[in-house]
């Protein structure tokens, strides 16, 4: 039997790759967002409450994957005060409502990393990610290739959350 080629190409994720820093490199994009609200619009933040941001993920694993995260860059849950704590759970549950309305999703991934060997791309600053589902998401692409199908730009769904938030009793989406 002859060679098969099993490359499937991805090419936006080098940029994902490269964006990988080590734990004592100083760099922290969620830092470098939280300082500069006059760029929210091309970080896709979508959300800036007082002690959190919400914004999307720029390398995500389903349409419409959301990141929650505290301004303050903190490694673990413990190192956040009480009032922070209770603003990223206010928050992830806003943000829950939003990605439920605007994809009509079947249900949702939510999730922490701690650590790099649990799976964390920025292990010194917490997040949580808010994955949007549907039944038979997991079609052949993942299970094959580790390559996954988003069918909906980022820009065209914040769109959707801009109109949406208002009729759901939500902040605006930052525009």
């Amino acid at each position: 039997m002859g060679e098969t080629n099993d490359n499937l190409w991805a090419p936006w994720r080098f940029d994902y790759v490269k964006s990988l820093k080590r734990d004592d490199e100083p760099a922290c994009f969620l830092c470098d967002y939280a300082a500069q609200p006059q760029d929210d619009g091309a970080n896709w933040v979508i959300w800036r409450s007082d002690r959190c941001l919400t914004l999307f993920n720029r390398f995500p694993y389903a349409n419409g994957h959301l990141l929650v995260a505290p301004v303050s860059h903190c490694a673990v849950l413990e190192e956040l005060d009480e009032a922070t704590l209770a603003e990223l759970i206010g928050d992830l549950r806003d943000a829950q409502k939003l990605v439920r309305a605007a994809t009509n999703c079947h249900g949702l991934n939510i999730g922490m990393n701690f650590g790099r060997c649990a799976g964390a791309g920025l292990p010194g600053h917490l997040h949580i990610h808010i994955v949007p589902r549907w039944e038979g998401d997991v079609n052949f692409m993942p299970v094959l290739a580790d390559v996954r199908v988003i069918p909906q730009s980022i820009e065209s769904l914040r769109q959707r959350m801009i109109e949406l938030a208002p009729t759901l009793g939500l902040p605006a989406v930052r525009s």
